[in-house]
């Protein structure tokens, strides 16, 4: 089952080093609701790469999703994040073709900055009144592209904005927590990527867009070296739409954290990479988890299914949802779970190539991911390959839920 064709098209405007989240988040979970999104840097094309960048605050031994309240006021370090491809070019763009702009933040925006010619697509969104969406350091943007976009408009950003804001004659809004969101008319600013969930629904509307079926209750299976995209994108994307979702792994509790996993295909590397992505904070306790509390379930992949298998706990939670017809999305190496759940006897699905024989020896009729992000519904069951694969995994898991945005 594909998703059906877009309903809106708007512009992302990349750089190397934004913010890694703040670029993906967006870019995938709008996919999934119907929106085109055409992620565009200056002097690169489709097909090209941006280097993402991503922050851990310097007084924690906690990394920013979320840190302990007072971190995210102090300085921070720059870890590397993961290479965002490009589906657009820059120079092919036409303006008036878009019905919104979103601009992640971070260092990027400095960059974007400097180039006339990105001030002055900014500046024809701005003069059309077009929904605009700008995030942490964006502000920067807007006002090179013009000085006068925030006057007397109330905004807020990462707090290092607020002299920027200030000269500009904003109506600055200090934010009181990573979650801070602003509007004012078509300008949607936010604090940092932990507002998503708000800050995404803002735009969505802002589009005219309508959710219909949320208030769902999901459940998120992480765990030590989950894929660090498989939490995140899911996480975020199905609280957008209204859904509850709590985020569990079998041998920590609520507020503890997972560390999570970048893998990459590299250079000439025929395997992928690994490198240190940020932790995640589960937000429920495993012990006790009742399924018929919940509408669904999703499997995040990455090394920790690898472990999950020879988890027994794990596994009885599996089967329950599956006895109970739930709808489960599983991407990657989460099918590892459902194979040693044995619960994908006769069913299609897909997964990460390396998991291929585990499907087979499962007794599952495998589906081959072509392309990558190709993901396939079975009954109950979504599937997909890897995290290229989210716009289609949330799309076909929101239909299993009966979840829809719809758009004017």
């Amino acid at each position: 089952m594909a998703c059906s064709k877009p309903q809106k098209k708007v512009l992302m405007l990349c750089a190397d080093a934004m913010e890694d989240y703040e670029a993906i988040v967006p870019f995938q979970a709008l996919q999934a609701y119907g929106v085109q999104v055409d992620a565009v840097c200056p002097g690169k094309m489709a097909g090209d790469v941006c280097r993402t960048v991503k922050y851990k605050a310097y007084s924690s031994d906690s990394q920013m999703f979320p840190p302990p309240t007072p971190d995210w006021l102090r300085t921070y370090i720059e870890l590397p994040g993961h290479n965002f491809i490009l589906n657009a070019t820059f120079d092919d763009i036409e303006v008036t073709s878009y019905d919104g702009l979103i601009i992640p933040g971070a260092r990027g925006p400095e960059y974007l900055a400097t180039f006339e010619l990105v001030r002055d697509v900014v500046r024809n969104f701005l003069s059309c009144r077009k929904p605009i969406a700008a995030i942490c350091h964006a502000l920067l943007l807007l006002t090179a592209a013009d000085p006068n976009s925030i006057r007397d408009r109330k905004c807020t950003g990462f707090p290092t904005m607020r002299p920027v804001a200030h000269a500009a004659g904003a109506q600055w809004v200090e934010p009181e927590s990573r979650e801070a969101c602003v509007v004012d008319g078509n300008l949607i600013t936010a604090a940092l990527y932990a507002s998503h969930p708000e800050y995404i629904g803002l735009f969505i509307k802002a589009l005219g867009g309508l959710i219909t079926g949320s208030k769902k209750r999901i459940l998120l299976l992480g765990g030590d070296s989950m894929a660090e995209y498989d939490g995140i994108v899911p996480f975020q994307s199905l609280q957008v739409v209204g859904c509850e979702v709590h985020a569990v792994c079998s041998n920590k509790t609520k507020d503890k954290f997972c560390p999570t996993a970048v893998h990459e295909y590299e250079g000439d590397n025929s395997n992928f990479s690994e490198k240190p992505g940020l932790d995640f904070r589960m937000t429920a306790d495993f012990d006790g988890i009742n399924p018929l509390c919940y509408d669904g379930l999703v499997i995040a992949g990455g090394r920790a299914p690898e472990y999950y298998a020879l988890d027994d706990k794990v596994l009885v939670l599996v089967q329950k949802f599956v006895d109970l017809a739930k709808p489960i999305a599983s991407i990657g190496y989460g099918q590892l779970i459902l194979a040693a759940a044995d619960v994908l006897k006769g069913r299609k699905c897909t997964a990460h190539p390396c998991a291929k024989v585990n499907v087979e020896l499962a007794k599952a009729i495998w589906l081959e991911p072509k392309p990558k992000s190709r993901c396939y519904t079975d009954g109950n069951l979504v599937t997909g390959s890897g995290w290229q694969g989210h716009p289609e995994l949330i799309c076909q898991f929101m239909a299993l839920l009966d979840i829809q945005v719809s758009f004017k």
